[in-house]
C-alpha cells in the first residue's frame, strides 16, 4: 500500500487488493463525501447542504462531477456515499450526512451512487448505528429489531437496491458486537435478507478487533493497510479459527465487485482538465445557493427584509468572526483541498462593487453595533468551524494502537487529515451559538432593523434566545468552495431561497433524544427528530420540511394512488401565488393508520414563474408505513386507509389531504 500520508491524508489513491502482474487494479480508495478527498478537487457543499436542496436529480449531478473528479485522478472506489442517521444534532459528523429521515438518507444516497457509478464505485458507510462521534471507538449501540429495520436500516437497504458496489462498516459495537466483525449485520441482514453481492470493507485502522471474527463475520476487506490480519490471522487460519474458505470467499467478491462494474455502463476517465473545472464550481455555486434555507424574513417598514436590494445599497456592515474565513466543514478525512473557497465577504463584495462594506470580524458587540448603525442593512456571519464539530481521533489511546502493527507507516496511517483528538472537532459541546455570538446579534438587531443573521452549522442551531430579536434568518451550512457567491445570490434575490430543513429545529435540548458524547453503551428506540416532538406534543422551532420563499406557493388538489407493493404515486396542483417566480418542495406525509405516526413518504421541487400553476408528480415509497412483524421477522403494511397530507412542511396546516387504501 502507498503511504496515504504523503502530501496529506489520501492525496493520491489509497490502493487494497491490487495485483500488477495479473491487471488486477484493486479498489482505488478516495474518500468524500463533499468531494474527492484527492489532489485540489472542487469542495461542494457538505451533504447535509445538499439534502435541504430536496433535489434528487441535483445530487445525481453532483454524483457524477465527483465521480468523473475521482476517475480523472487514478481512483476507481468512492468511499462518500455517507448516509448514517442523525440522530442527535451534537454530532461530530452531522456535515456528512443527509438527516434524519430515513426516507431522505436512503433517497438521496441513492442518487449519489448513481451519480458517482456514472465512473467509478461508490461504497456507502458506515454500516451501521454510528452517531457518536467521540465514542465511536467503545460504544455499545443496543436498538431492538424494529428499531433496526424500521428507522436505522432503510437507508442502507435503499443504496443496496441501487447497485452501490461497497459498504463500509461502521468502528462501533451493535448489540454487543463490533460492527466490523458483525455476522448479523455483515452477513445475515446485508447479504441474506437484501442480497448485497459487493465488497464491504473495514473503516480505517480500527474497523474490526478480531481478524479471524471479521473474516467469517463476511468482512472482506481490513483498511487501510495489513494491520490485524497481517498480525493475526496466518495463525488463525493454522489453528482453524479461521478458514480457507472464508479468505477465498472474500477474494472472489472483491474480484467480482471489479469485474461487475468494469463490465457494466460507465464512462471512460476523463483528462485531470474536469478538476474543479468552470463547469463544476458553477454546479457547485447552484447546489450551495438552493441549499439555503431562509426561517425568518420579516417586515420592516412593510417590506420583508429579504432580498436586499442591491440599487439602493450604499453601506453595508459584514459582522462576525467567519464573515472572511474560508470555512467549507470538518478537516478529518471528508476534507476536500479545495484551490480557492470564495468567504461570504468576498462574495458580497464581488456582487456588489458599488456599496460600501464595511466589516467588523472581531467579538465585540459595542463595536459591531456602531458599524451596523451607520449602514442600510447588516450581516451577521455565525456558527461553528471544524473546531467545533467534525472528526475526532484519539491517536494516543493506547487500546486503539495496540490493534495496529509497529509499523511507522501504519502508526502515521492513523491521523486523519490533522484531527488527532486535541480539543479539536468532535461531537458539539453546545446546540447554541457562542455566548458571545448571540450578544452580537442582539446589539447589532437594536442598531440597525435590518438585520440578517447566516448561520453556518450542519445539525440544528437552538436560536430561541434572540431568533425573535432579528426580521431574517438564513441557515448557509457549509456551503463549499463557491458558498460566498452562492450566499449574496440568496441574499440579493438573484436565486430564490428555496431550501428546506433536512430536519426538525426543536425549541429546548429537552425536547431531543439522550446524549452522551463519552458513552460506552447506548440504547436506541424509534423517537428522533420530528417524530420524537410529535411524540411528545410540542411544537418544532422550525418542523421538518421548513423553509421560507421569497414568493408564496399554494398546493391542492391531491389525489393519491398504489402503484406496488411499496409504492405509490401523488399528484397535486402546484400555484405560484406571489409576486417573483420560485421554487417549492411539495412533501407528503402519510399517518400510520394504527400509532398514529407521521412520515415522510415523498417529496419532489418544482420551479414556477409567477402565477404559473402545474400538476405536480410525487413518487411515493410506502416503506416508512411498514412494521417490524417479530412472528414473521418481516416489515409488513397496514392494510387500513392512510391519511395523506402533501404541504410546504410537516403539519403545514395548508397541506391538501387525501386518503390512500392500502387494503
Amino acid at each position: 500500500m502507498a503511504d496515504m500520508t504523503v502530501n496529506g491524508y489520501n492525496h493520491a489513491p489509497i490502493l487494497h487488493g491490487a495485483v500488477d502482474r495479473l491487471g488486477i487494479p484493486g479498489l482505488r480508495f478516495s474518500d468524500g463525501p463533499r468531494g474527492v478527498v484527492m489532489g485540489a478537487s472542487t469542495a461542494f457543499p457538505v451533504s447535509m447542504a445538499r439534502s435541504a436542496t430536496w433535489d434528487i436529480e441535483l445530487e445525481e449531478r453532483v454524483g457524477q462531477a465527483i465521480g468523473a473528479e475521482v476517475a480523472a485522478q487514478g481512483g476507481n472506489f468512492f468511499a462518500g456515499v455517507c448516509i448514517n442517521l442523525l440522530r442527535h444534532p451534537a454530532w461530530g459528523r452531522a456535515q456528512e450526512t443527509y438527516g434524519d429521515d430515513p426516507l431522505i438518507l436512503g433517497e438521496f444516497g441513492a442518487a449519489l451512487t448513481r451519480g458517482v457509478r456514472r465512473y467509478v464505485m461508490a461504497c456507502a458507510k458506515h454500516f451501521a448505528l454510528n452517531s457518536i462521534e467521540n465514542a465511536r471507538f467503545q460504544v455499545d449501540v443496543t436498538a431492538d429489531d424494529a428499531t433496526l429495520h424500521e428507522v436505522y436500516l432503510p437507508h442502507f437497504r435503499r443504496v443496496v437496491e441501487e447497485g452501490v458496489d461497497g459498504i463500509m462498516s461502521s468502528y462501533n459495537s451493535v448489540n454487543g458486537e463490533w460492527a466490523g466483525q458483525n455476522t448479523v449485520l455483515l452477513t445475515d441482514i446485508l447479504r441474506d435478507r437484501w442480497g448485497f453481492e459487493g465488497a464491504t470493507v473495514s473503516d480505517f485502522a480500527f474497523g474490526l478487533r478480531d481478524a479471524a471474527k471479521s473474516l467469517t463475520a463476511g468482512l472482506d476487506v481490513e483498511m487501510p493497510s495489513r494491520q490485524q490480519r497481517a498480525m493475526h490471522l496466518p495463525g488463525d487460519l493454522e489453528s482453524g479459527r479461521a478458514s480457507w474458505n472464508c479468505v477465498e470467499r472474500s477474494g472472489v467478491r472483491v474480484l467480482a465487485t471489479q469485474l461487475r462494474f468494469d463490465g457494466s455502463d460507465h464512462e471512460p476517465a476523463p483528462s485531470l482538465d474536469v478538476v474543479a473545472n468552470p463547469d463544476h464550481r458553477a454546479l457547485c455555486r447552484e447546489v450551495a445557493a438552493r441549499s439555503m434555507v431562509l426561517l425568518r424574513n420579516e417586515p420592516v417598514d412593510g417590506t420583508p427584509v429579504l432580498p436586499l436590494a442591491a440599487g439602493t445599497l450604499r453601506r453595508l456592515a459584514v459582522i462576525g468572526r467567519l464573515a472572511d474565513v474560508p470555512n467549507t466543514g470538518d478537516l478529518g478525512s471528508s476534507n476536500v483541498r479545495a484551490p480557492e473557497v470564495i468567504s461570504a465577504l468576498a462574495g458580497l463584495t464581488a456582487a456588489l462593487p458599488h456599496t460600501e462594506i464595511v466589516t467588523v470580524d472581531q467579538d465585540d458587540p459595542a463595536a459591531a453595533a456602531q458599524v451596523a448603525a451607520t449602514c442600510d442593512a447588516a450581516i451577521i456571519v455565525a456558527g461553528y468551524t471544524a473546531a467545533d464539530e467534525g472528526e475526532f481521533v484519539s491517536a494516543m489511546d493506547p487500546d486503539l494502537l495496540a490493534l495496529t502493527p509497529p509499523a511507522p507507516e501504519v502508526q502515521n496511517s492513523v491521523s486523519v487529515g490533522g484531527n488527532e483528538g486535541v480539543g479539536f472537532g468532535g461531537d458539539r459541546a453546545r446546540l447554541t451559538l457562542r455566548p458571545i455570538d448571540e450578544e452580537i446579534i442582539l446589539a447589532v438587531a437594536e442598531a440597525n432593523p435590518r438585520t440578517v443573521v447566516t448561520i453556518i452549522s450542519a445539525g440544528a442551531v437552538l436560536t430561541e434566545r434572540w431568533r425573535t430579536s432579528v426580521p431574517a434568518v438564513l441557515i448557509a451550512w457549509y456551503s463549499g468552495m463557491e458558498g460566498g457567491r452562492a450566499l449574496a445570490d440568496v441574499l440579493l434575490g438573484e436565486v430564490d431561497a428555496s431550501g428546506r430543513l433536512p430536519y426538525a429545529v426543536p425549541t429546548s435540548e429537552e425536547h431531543l433524544p439522550f446524549f452522551d458524547r463519552d458513552a460506552t453503551a447506548i440504547t436506541y428506540d424509534r423517537f428522533h427528530g420530528q417524530r420524537l416532538l410529535d411524540k411528545l406534543g410540542v411544537e418544532a422551532a422550525y418542523p421538518l420540511g421548513f423553509g421560507l420563499s421569497y414568493t408564496s406557493f399554494e398546493i391542492s388538489d391531491l389525489v393519491a394512488e398504489r402503484t406496488g407493493a411499496e409504492t405509490a404515486t401523488a399528484h397535486v396542483r402546484v400555484t405560484n401565488t406571489g409576486g417573483r417566480d420560485g421554487r417549492h418542495v411539495v412533501q407528503v406525509y402519510g399517518t400510520h393508520p394504527s400509532d398514529g405516526e407521521r412520515a415522510l413518504l415523498g417529496f419532489a421541487p418544482v420551479a414556477l414563474a409567477t402565477g404559473a400553476s402545474t400538476e405536480v408528480c410525487v413518487p411515493l415509497s410506502l416503506r416508512p408505513l411498514q412494521r417490524w412483524d417479530a412472528a414473521s421477522a418481516e416489515l409488513v403494511l397496514p392494510v387500513q386507509a392512510v391519511s395523506l397530507a402533501a404541504g410546504a412542511y410537516c403539519g403545514d396546516d395548508d397541506s391538501a389531504s387525501a386518503v390512500l387504501d392500502l387494503a
